[in-house]
């Protein structure tokens, strides 16, 4: 039981982290341009096919490094020609354009790679066990992934709140007019907000493209979950997603981790269903089945009860 406690429990902030290290970026845009980008995951399946085809010719150190900057000149440029020019018309038309550039990403992905998953493998300076915990080996590149995502929050804190540029980004926010009267370039400040955002997902990718299946469909996995870290967290809030990210990320994981059914857990608190053939059917699912949904069973209850979400200041 405790192997159990504590696997789960690296699982789920592991889990966590990836799900910070896509919503991060995400909220970095939403606070900054107040757009909900729903394309924001296929730039994270870019950042992973990218790492993919430049680990392949340069190794996966130097694939790091130039992928995000890749996918994020691409976002800057989906801001300047495509999000500039349709912001006139509001927030549907952006969320109808963002909508449709899912789309787009996706065919150009399975027309460049297939539909079949790629060979993107974990690098051999990372392929070996970390540490053991009771009879689990744990990889050191899960560790690499706990830790990157750790640090890319602690530098988003850091630039944010304590730094000059972070200033101006967060004035640009509540104040554009008058950033822009003491000399400063709004729309590059958001394009290069959008540029970073785009970027951070793709860090995601090529992180995650070796441990998980890089394949033309991943954007579509992750993306719906991506959107409820960002509510649960309270829009716009880096350290609401970071909370929601690890909250999701230890939810979904012990739920799959547990054994048991329904009736199991309400006989715990000794409630017992009517002995009808429907509800007894319902007793004899398990938590691990029901697992895919629990993260959408809190966005209902956050909904409800906290539209702003946990460390949110608008509502939703």
């Amino acid at each position: 039981m405790l192997e159990l406690i504590i696997v789960s429990t690296l699982n789920g902030v592991l889990y966590g982290m990836l799900l910070f290290l896509m919503a991060s970026g995400l909220t970095l845009i939403f606070s900054m341009m107040g757009v909900l980008n729903f394309a924001h995951a296929s730039f994270y399946m870019l950042g992973a096919f990218f790492g993919y085809q430049l680990s392949r010719a340069l190794g996966f150190w130097p694939a790091l490094l130039i992928a995000p900057v890749l996918v994020g000149a691409l976002g800057a440029l989906v801001e300047r020609y495509g999000l500039r020019t349709v912001h006139r018309h509001g927030h549907v038309a952006e969320l109808l354009f963002t909508f449709g550039l899912a789309f787009v990403v996706e065919e150009v992905v399975q027309m460049l790679w297939g539909r079949l998953p790629v060979d993107y493998r974990v690098p051999p300076s990372l392929d070996f066990t970390a540490f053991t915990i009771f009879s689990t080996n744990y990889p050191a590149y899960k560790l690499f992934e706990l830790l990157t995502a750790i640090a890319i929050f602690a530098v988003l804190l850091l630039v944010l709140t304590r730094t000059r540029a972070g200033l101006i980004i967060q004035a640009a926010l509540t104040h554009p007019d008058m950033v822009a009267m003491l000399g400063h370039n709004v729309p590059r400040v958001f394009m290069l907000a959008f540029g970073v955002g785009t970027g951070l997902a793709a860090v995601a990718g090529v992180i995650a493209g070796p441990a998980l299946v890089t394949q033309s469909n991943m954007a579509g996995l992750l993306g719906p979950i991506l959107f409820v870290v960002v509510v649960v967290g309270g829009l716009g809030s880096l350290a609401g997603a970071f909370v929601a990210s690890l909250l999701i990320g230890l939810v979904q994981t012990f739920a799959v981790a547990m054994n048991v059914s329904i009736g199991d857990l309400l006989a715990l608190f000794g409630t017992h269903l009517a002995p009808d053939a429907f509800f007894a059917e319902i007793t004899q699912v398990t938590v691990a089945q029901i697992a895919p949904i629990v993260p959408y069973l809190l966005l209902v209850l956050i909904l409800i009860f906290r539209p702003r979400g946990l460390f949110g200041t608008r509502e939703t």
